[in-house]
């Protein structure tokens, strides 16, 4: 367990890292920039990267709680959640649009960080055994959700999500991570 503890970990440091790159390299006129493929500016985008990241956090929340409940309780959980997929997809959008004002290019390095050590805290503290613990996702709500997701699955996810949403950029910064 602890090769593929220290990959997640790799694997946070690696975007993070990269994330402070596109920041340095990001130039002004490239902020306000449109993405390709989405309906987001390169900050709003930047930021709902980081905002992948900060759903972790949530989601370990709902392993902790769910995956120790009957396997009912999860399953009625992720039903719901993936019939709230069109509002759920309207606050995604609209509030990485409206978070990039508060947590713009000058505050999101920051924001980041915090929640990457947050995450690496969180791994480390893990048991072995909670690495096969797992439960229901709404498959609905991003590509890289599946219908059943193990805590190894949870800490995956964002740098899949970065990786999906780091090639949508416009930025001259942008290059292989």
């Amino acid at each position: 367990m602890s090769v593929e503890r220290d990959a997640l970990a790799a694997d946070l440091e690696r975007a993070r890292v990269d994330f402070h790159h596109l920041l340095g390299t990001t130039r002004d006129d490239e902020w306000r920039a449109s993405t390709n493929g989405t309906r987001w500016t390169n900050e709003e985008l930047l930021f709902h990267m980081v905002f992948g990241y900060m759903i972790v956090q949530k989601l370990l929340i709902l392993l902790r709680v769910f995956g120790r409940l009957p396997a009912g309780a999860a399953r009625t959980n992720s039903r719901f959640l993936n019939a709230a997929t069109k509002p759920f997809d309207l606050v995604n959008f609209y509030g990485s649009r409206l978070a990039a004002r508060v947590y713009n290019r000058r505050r999101m390095g920051a924001k980041m960080d915090r929640v990457i050590a947050s995450l690496r805290r969180s791994l480390f503290r893990a048991a072995d055994a909670d690495f096969a613990r797992g439960m229901p996702y709404p498959e609905r709500w991003d590509p890289y959700f599946h219908g059943y997701m193990t805590l190894a699955d949870i800490y995956r996810y964002p740098g899949q999500h970065y990786d999906h949403h780091r090639k949508q950029l416009t930025v001259n910064g942008v290059r292989e991570p």
